[in-house]
């Protein structure tokens, strides 16, 4: 979120605000599409760094390597559960502004998540999907090393 924050204020906007004053100069702004775009370009800009610098002030860093249950489910953990199919999955329980599902990742407010929040290795958990309910093993739960 910081990175997208600095982007933002020391890029993006900058770029956009350069294009604003230049379309601006040409005259008509009624019909002018580089200004008008421009314009509508910097509203979407500010309402994005309004909602990350909130994000950023009311966030809490946590990390997830000063976890001293390390073997029960909680934030930051990295868990592989099998489902009633026998398929394994993993997924790293992350920030909501994190999760990245390519790399595995899952918010900490999603369904999954959810459930496997503190359980231990073995423990099977009753899983409510759209399809009903769906039972679950978790077989392994590791955290980033200190």
């Amino acid at each position: 979120m910081r990175q997208e924050l600095s982007r933002l204020l020391r890029e993006d906007r900058p770029a956009v605000v350069e294009i604003v004053s230049w379309a601006a100069g040409n005259g008509d702004r009624s019909e002018n599409g580089d200004y008008i775009y421009g314009k509508k370009r910097l509203r979407e800009i500010d309402r994005r760094i309004r909602f990350l610098t909130k994000r950023v002030e009311n966030a809490i860093e946590v990390d997830p390597a000063t976890q001293a249950k390390r073997n029960r489910v909680f934030f930051g953990a990295t868990v592989i559960y099998v489902d009633e199919s026998d398929r394994e999955t993993s997924v790293t329980i992350v920030g909501a502004d994190e999760a990245v599902s390519d790399r595995g990742e899952i918010t900490l407010l999603a369904p999954v998540a959810r459930a496997l929040l503190g359980h231990a290795v073995g423990d099977e958990i009753i899983l409510r999907t759209p399809r009903g309910p769906e039972q679950i093993e978790v077989l392994s739960i590791s955290y980033p090393s200190p």
